[in-house]
C-alpha cells in the first residue's frame, strides 16, 4: 500500500471511530430467546430485568468494566444478567457502551427472557437461569479480516503462539481477566492480539473457553490480517494493527 493509501485508510478509520463515539453504533450482534410475554409471571420479570440492566450503567463502569447480579424475588422467575466492557476502554467509553447495550438489548428483545449483544466496547446478557461460573458455549460471533497474509503458515503460527500466552495471562495472572500484546512480524509489521474472560469464571474455565475460543479462529480465519471470537463468556482477537485504546 502506497503511503498516500495508507494515510487515506487511516484517516478513514479515524473517522468511523469518531463517529461511533459521537453518533453510536449498531451491535455487532444481537439474539434472543422466543416470545414469552404470555408466559406466567413474565411482568413481574419484566420489571427485576429494566431494575438490574439499569444498575449496570453505574456498577460496570465502577467496578473496572465488569458487573453481574440478579434480582427478584426467589420463588418466581428472576433475571441473571452481566455486562463486561474490553478491558483497555476507558471508564466513560464502558459507560457509554453499556448505556447502549442495556438500552438496545431491551428495545431488540422486548417479550424474551434471555438476550446477548455485543459491541467493539461491551457486551451484555441476561437469561432467567443462573449461568454465573458457567461457560456459555452458544452466544458466539465471527468476524475476520478477508484480506490474506502472505505467509499464512508461518502468521498462523506466530498468531496461535501470541493468542496462547494472552490467553494464560489472562486466565491466571491478570486481575481484570484481560491480557493484550504484540509479537514482531516480518520487517517493520506486527500482530497485535487480546485475550479477555468474565470474571464470573475460574482462571481454569477462563483458559478452557480462550483455548476454545482460539482453535474456533484457527478453523475460520486462518491466514487472514485479522479475526476474532465474540463470546458470553470470553473473547479473543488478533490484527495487524494496533487497536487497543491502552
Amino acid at each position: 500500500m502506497s503511503s498516500s493509501r495508507f494515510t487515506s485508510s487511516l484517516y478513514l478509520l479515524t473517522l468511523f471511530l469518531l463517529l461511533q463515539n459521537v453518533l453510536g453504533v449498531d451491535p455487532l450482534y444481537s439474539s434472543c430467546s422466543g416470545n414469552e410475554k404470555s408466559t406466567a409471571n413474565y411482568g413481574s420479570y419484566k420489571t427485576s430485568l429494566n431494575v438490574l440492566l439499569s444498575s449496570f450503567n453505574q456498577l460496570a463502569p465502577a467496578m473496572e468494566g465488569f458487573a453481574l447480579g440478579s434480582l427478584g424475588q426467589e420463588n418466581l422467575d428472576r433475571p441473571y444478567g452481566i455486562v463486561l466492557c474490553r478491558g483497555d476502554v476507558s471508564s466513560s467509553d464502558c459507560r457509554a457502551c453499556v448505556a447502549d447495550a442495556t438500552r438496545e438489548i431491551l428495545k431488540r428483545c422486548p417479550d424474551s427472557k434471555q438476550g446477548f449483544i455485543a459491541y467493539d466496547n461491551c457486551l451484555s446478557k441476561y437469561t432467567n437461569k443462573d449461568f454465573f461460573g458457567q461457560i456459555d458455549t452458544q452466544n458466539r460471533i465471527y468476524l475476520y479480516n478477508v484480506r490474506n497474509v502472505s505467509n499464512p503458515v508461518i502468521f498462523n503460527q506466530k498468531t496461535e503462539a501470541l493468542l496462547s500466552q494472552l490467553a494464560n495471562k489472562a486466565s491466571y495472572k491478570a486481575r481484570k481477566m484481560y491480557a493484550a500484546g504484540e509479537l514482531e512480524l516480518e520487517g517493520p509489521k506486527k500482530l497485535y492480539g487480546m485475550a479477555q474472560c468474565t470474571r464470573d469464571l475460574s482462571s481454569g474455565d477462563c483458559e478452557k473457553c480462550l483455548d476454545g475460543a482460539i482453535g474456533e479462529l484457527r478453523g475460520f480465519s486462518g491466514g487472514k490480517e485479522g479475526g476474532r471470537v465474540i463470546g458470553g463468556s470470553c473473547a479473543v482477537r488478533y490484527e495487524i494493527y494496533p487497536f487497543v485504546k491502552a
